[in-house]
């Protein structure tokens, strides 16, 4: 097996066991690492839990005293900085590594290339770019939220082939197989919150939480958080998101809600952000900055069409799951997954990249990103770029830019300081 190819089947075994860690380490990225010597493995980890080792500690620890000469794969630059743990730089340099491959740079900025500089500092022979692009795809929601600091946001719905999410009368129960329920409970699993709008609680009243078996569920993994955007605290104290485990629910509310009905939320054992108001309803993009302050780095909107309406509206989803169904319900009234006041005309339709088709039985899992126009996904945020009017307005609805709210671009897989040359390629450095 020639070296290219030899990167390429242990990088996809990194890239693997980093897949391990999904649910599981946030707000840390998922990193696999494996040591190999004349086309053996010795050694191999993965990242488990925020603040426990880093995928090459368990890698370098598992192949200890054959390491000297060997090659380490690891999807995400080592670090090179203290943080909760020592450097891992520090240690693969002392276990005597010859060559480290690395699939993508480090978009934080404490490390953005650092510790590959280090590496090579210390005669080590630094390969980048196998397996790039999975590698960066793996990592999305951590390469959004360190370089914005806002999370990374999916929409999920199940939808008929008319596009409907429930009949006339309102039953929705069930458009989608019990497999494609099970896939909606895995995308939950790996956010960090889920959010819905007030009225699903108020005419479903679901638990929004993960229901897996054990092993399913993996070792570590944790529930999310359930964000309900209720601008006058409506939500009733007998929700199910209220009387179980009251402590994972976060009642996100207007800039004046009723002080009793604060009080009695609070006293429920339930956490209630203030937010200011935006259109009449609580503010979306002060959302994601509260969401990202609190260490929260992907979202799953499994909203309404009035609440999915809004964040496409607002340019802030980043990823679209469809489960699309066999089934025809019809129906003028009956809901559908997006509405609110939708487009004029078809040019000003949102452009979206399908990146995914899943059989799920007689399913299908479709998955979706903004279409990358640079005329109007990387406009500039100041609402005066090239996406924009003379006078500010859109030029394109539902299509969303990449603002990291605070003025910054950012482009999926974008790394620190805008430098892509360690990405390009295979390139060798040292």
């Amino acid at each position: 097996m020639d070296m290219e190819n030899a990167d390429q089947k242990f990088m996809r075994m990194a890239l693997d066991l980093a897949a391990r860690g999904r649910g599981r380490v946030s707000p840390n990225p998922m990193v696999g690492a494996v040591v190999v010597k004349d086309g053996r493995v010795l050694g191999k980890g993965f990242h488990q839990a925020a603040g426990g080792p880093h995928a090459e500690v368990y890698a370098l620890e598992e192949a200890k005293g054959e390491t000297a000469g060997a090659t380490l794969y690891v999807n995400l630059e080592p670090c090179c900085h203290f943080g909760r743990t020592p450097p891992c730089t520090k240690r693969i340099i002392a276990a005597g590594i010859s060559r480290v491959v690395v699939a993508v740079q480090d978009p934080n900025p404490k490390v953005g290339g650092a510790g590959l500089r280090e590496l090579e500092d210390n005669g080590i022979t630094v390969t980048t770019g196998v397996l790039a692009e999975e590698a960066r795809r793996l990592n999305e929601v951590f390469f959004k939220y360190i370089t914005t600091g806002r999370p990374f946001v999916s929409l999920k719905a199940a939808i008929s082939l008319d596009g409907k999410i429930a009949t006339r009368t309102g039953d929705a129960r069930w458009i989608s197989s019990a497999e494609s329920r099970r896939r909606g409970h895995e995308l939950r699993r790996a956010a960090d919150a889920v959010v819905v709008g007030v009225q699903t609680v108020i005419k479903d009243d679901p638990l929004l939480n993960v229901r897996l078996s054990a092993p399913q569920m993996g070792d570590g993994a944790r529930q999310p958080l359930r964000l309900v955007l209720d601008t006058r605290a409506r939500i009733p104290l007998t929700a199910k998101v209220i009387r179980e485990n009251p402590e994972q629910t976060v009642v996100v509310t207007g800039s004046d809600p009723p002080a009793h009905k604060v009080a009695e939320l609070k006293a429920a054992g339930v956490r209630v952000w203030t937010l200011p108001l935006r259109k009449g309803r609580v503010s979306l993009p002060a959302l994601l900055a509260k969401a990202g302050a609190e260490k929260l780095t992907a979202l799953l909107v499994e909203g309404g069409g009035t609440v999915n309406a809004a964040f496409l509206e607002e340019n802030l989803v980043d990823k679209v799951y469809l489960f699309l169904a066999p089934k025809i319900i019809g129906g003028a009234t009956a809901p559908t997954w997006v509405e609110g006041k939708g487009v004029d005309r078809v040019a000003m339709a949102g452009l979206w990249r399908n990146a995914g088709l899943t059989k799920i039985g007689d399913d299908l899992l479709l998955e979706y990103y903004p279409e990358k126009e640079e005329a109007d996904v990387y406009r500039d945020c100041t609402g005066t770029g090239p996406g924009t009017t003379g006078d500010g307005t859109e030029r394109r609805a539902l299509l969303p830019d990449r603002c990291g709210g605070n003025g910054e671009r950012f482009s999926p897989g974008r790394e620190c300081g805008g430098e892509r040359g360690l990405l390009d390629g295979n390139q060798n450095r040292g």
